[in-house]
């Protein structure tokens, strides 16, 4: 397994469950330091139509709060390309549910040239917020 130095991830971590962990971990194992962009609640909305259950910044702090996470910031954007122009990772890590989205097959193409790879980790079955508010509404 390769190691990078400065790893880098994404997500709305809204309702934060053992899948988010499971990333995160397995990331952090592939990198010196691992930072965490965390989708900022207009993002959210701009994106997904949805407003999350846990504020922005208590998401981030939440994952701030994780020894496997070196840093977490609240982000505005999903293009990595810019993301990356103040973060200089050398790795993004995402769930293999997403390796056949068009989105992540163009930011894998646009990463690579410039030298960044996208390791696709495992995706933790059975959990996501998604399925976690279904749960409540029960």
């Amino acid at each position: 397994m390769k190691k990078y130095k400065v790893g880098y991830t994404q997500g709305t971590f809204d309702l934060f469950h053992v899948g988010h962990l499971n990333l995160l971990e397995n990331a952090s194992k592939q990198c010196d330091i691992l930072i965490v962009g965390v989708n900022s609640d207009a993002l959210v909305q701009e994106y997904k139509n949805k407003t999350p259950i846990i504020p922005e910044q208590d998401r981030c702090r939440i994952v701030k709060s994780l020894k496997v996470v070196t840093q977490a910031i609240v982000v505005d954007t999903l293009d990595k390309l810019e993301i990356h122009k103040s973060i200089k990772f050398d790795a993004i890590f995402i769930g293999d549910d997403w390796i056949n989205n068009d989105r992540w097959i163009k930011t894998k193409e646009d990463l690579s040239k410039i030298e960044v790879d996208t390791i696709f980790l495992t995706h933790t079955d059975g959990i996501s917020s998604s399925i976690l508010k279904e749960k409540i509404k029960k």
